[in-house]
């Protein structure tokens, strides 16, 4: 373990922290006997998720860590017993996402492979140079490094070559989540209609328009809107911009409405209800703050499902539990999808079934600057980084 790259980590922005890009110098390890090590070409712009708050290692002692490193790297090669202890898992406390969804928790990495663990031969299925996104893993580096490891090569999907990775790197968290939320308020559709009968009409709320809403109404879309069955099922998307204009545009049967700040919220839910011909079955809510869930809760109907992502429920569901039960709602936590969904994801955007929302690439350096525009909405759908230039 000789190697340094630099790695880049971002924690969500906050009135408390304006600082939320961070540069590293970090060790290079071989790769696992049974995994892999890969070459970052892109990544979503999205914040390492820190659940567990044991660790009290700061972004100092962390920035002191990096400093001594590429101190030691100018000396000569670095011995193993010389690189000071680094748990990737201390570098960024938990913060929650935007409200819109355009900067959120996840781990979102293409690439290729750059070598294989020495357990590993042609039987493996996998080559080296070959492109590849990263499921989401356990004990994920707390930022994208330029070269990083895979413990097995499960949670490596390969990639056609007629994807681009640009494009690949937005599947494994975003992408995956919604789709999993759509998945989910499926399940949930099937019951309203052995209930209601198949000419029963069911609704659909998606609130926001940043990179997870966009995946959702593409994925809703093409999943539910087969043959005549936007007669039979209903999407509305609250748009928080004006952005939200383009998804009428591309979605003929979908709906918007606009949850414009400036107006009360008895107007906003007003509005929405409107726009939704009634109070919705379900609500799957990317935004998700206290003031939007408490917003959903009175669109919908009675014995009515809001799905919100894993990460916030923590935060939110306990604050919320009594609320819901008055009002026989229930608040449902969708976790990330399956390495089966992402295989399925990869298929269906590949063939052009699911068209990606928009996105912009940006070069890794500028990170720090992608952030403030994203805290800002100066960036219409998706952040993506660009690491390396491959041929």
């Amino acid at each position: 373990m000789n190697k340094l790259c630099k790695q880049v980590s971002i924690e969500s922005p906050s009135l408390h922290n304006k600082e939320c890009v961070f540069n590293f110098i970090v060790p290079v390890p071989d790769p696992p006997p049974k995994g892999a090590r890969i070459l970052v070409v892109y990544a979503g712009a999205c914040y390492h998720s820190q659940r567990q708050s044991s660790y009290s290692t700061s972004m100092s002692n962390v920035s002191n860590i990096s400093a001594e490193l590429a101190e030691l790297a100018q000396q000569g090669p670095i011995e193993t017993q010389q690189i000071p202890p680094l748990n990737p898992q201390q570098i960024s406390p938990a913060h929650y996402g935007m409200r819109d969804g355009a900067l959120y928790p996840g781990f979102e990495v293409a690439g290729v492979i750059e070598s294989l663990g020495s357990d590993l031969d042609e039987s493996c299925g996998f080559t080296v140079g070959q492109r590849v996104i990263l499921y989401p893993f356990n004990d994920a580096p707390a930022g994208y490094s330029e070269l990083m490891v895979v413990p097995e090569m499960k949670y490596i999907i390969p990639i056609p070559e007629d994807l681009p990775l640009a494009v690949a790197a937005m599947l494994p968290t975003g992408a995956l989540l919604a789709m999993n939320a759509v998945l989910s308020a499926h399940k949930l559709l099937e019951k309203l209609f052995k209930e209601r009968g198949p000419k029963g009409v069911c609704k659909i709320l998606i609130v926001g328009t940043g990179g997870l809403a966009l995946w959702a109404v593409r994925i809703a879309a093409q999943h539910f809107y087969q043959g005549d069955c936007h007669e039979t099922i209903k999407i509305t998307v609250a748009s928080l911009r004006d952005e939200g204009l383009s998804v009428a545009k591309d979605f003929e049967h979908v709906n918007v409405v606009q949850w414009n700040e400036d107006l009360y919220e008895k107007q906003i839910v007003e509005r929405t209800l409107d726009a939704c011909e009634g109070p919705v079955d379900i609500v799957i809510d990317f935004c998700t703050t206290s003031r939007s869930l408490h917003r959903s809760m009175q669109c919908l109907t009675k014995g009515g499902n809001i799905l919100i992502g894993e990460e916030v429920a923590e935060k939110l569901l306990p604050k919320f539990s009594r609320r819901a039960h008055e009002k026989d709602i229930n608040i449902q936590a969708v976790p990330i999808g399956t390495i089966e969904q992402l295989h399925e994801l990869v298929k269906l955007v590949t063939s052009g079934e699911i068209k990606p929302p928009p996105h912009s690439v940006f070069p890794s350096e500028e990170a720090s600057e992608v952030v403030k525009k994203l805290a800002h909405s100066e960036i219409p759908g998706r952040a993506i980084l660009k690491f390396h230039d491959i041929a």
